[in-house]
C-alpha cells in the first residue's frame, strides 16, 4: 500500500484525518482498540442522542461520509488497509448502533456487546463486503453491517422479554 508507513501515533496526533480516523487517540490502545475505540464512542453517542432527530441523523451521515476519507488516508498512510488502530469506523458504527435504542445503560450495554460481537465475529456477509470494497469504504461498510445486525435483534429484544 505504502513504502514509507508512518506510525499510527504519529498520524493521530499530526494530521486531523489521523485524529479521526484512530478515534481521538483511542485506536492506540495496545490491546483491543476496536473494542476501546468503540467505548470512546459511548459519550458521543449519549450526545448526539440528546439532539433532535434531524441533526443526529446529518450528524451520522456527514460522520459516515468523512469516515470513508479519514480511514482511506490513514490506511494509505499507516501502509496497511485495515488497521486494527483506525476506529473511527467503529465509532459511527456504534452511534448507528443505538440510534433507535432508549437512552438508558442497559440498552446502551447491549448494544455495546452486540456490535462488538457481530463485527469481531463477521458473519455473513459482513467479512465478505470488508474484502470486495476496498480504501475507506470497505472499512467504514463492514462496520455497518455490523450495526445493522445488532439493531435488528435491539429492535426485536422487546418482543422476547415475556419469555425471560
Amino acid at each position: 500500500m505504502n513504502d514509507q508507513a508512518v506510525s499510527p501515533a504519529r498520524l493521530a496526533f499530526t494530521t486531523p484525518a489521523g485524529f479521526f480516523a484512530l478515534g481521538f487517540g483511542s485506536g492506540l490502545a495496545p490491546w483491543a482498540p476496536g473494542t476501546v475505540g468503540t467505548l470512546a464512542a459511548v459519550p458521543i453517542a449519549l450526545a448526539l442522542k440528546s439532539l433532535p432527530p434531524m441533526l443526529f441523523w446529518a450528524l451520522l451521515v456527514l460522520s459516515f461520509i468523512a469516515g470513508i476519507r479519514f480511514c482511506d488516508v490513514t490506511a494509505r498512510r499507516l501502509g496497511r488497509h485495515d488497521s486494527g488502530s483506525i476506529v473511527w469506523d467503529e465509532m459511527v458504527a456504534y452511534w448507528l448502533t443505538v440510534a433507535f435504542v432508549p437512552l438508558h445503560w442497559g440498552w446502551l450495554l447491549a448494544a455495546f456487546l452486540l456490535f462488538r460481537l457481530f463485527d469481531i465475529v463477521k458473519p455473513w456477509p459482513i467479512r465478505l463486503i470488508e474484502q470486495r470494497f476496498g480504501g475507506g469504504l470497505g472499512i467504514m461498510a463492514d462496520d455497518v453491517i455490523a450495526a445493522v445486525y445488532a439493531m435488528l435483534i435491539l429492535a426485536f429484544a422487546p418482543a422476547f422479554s415475556g419469555l425471560f
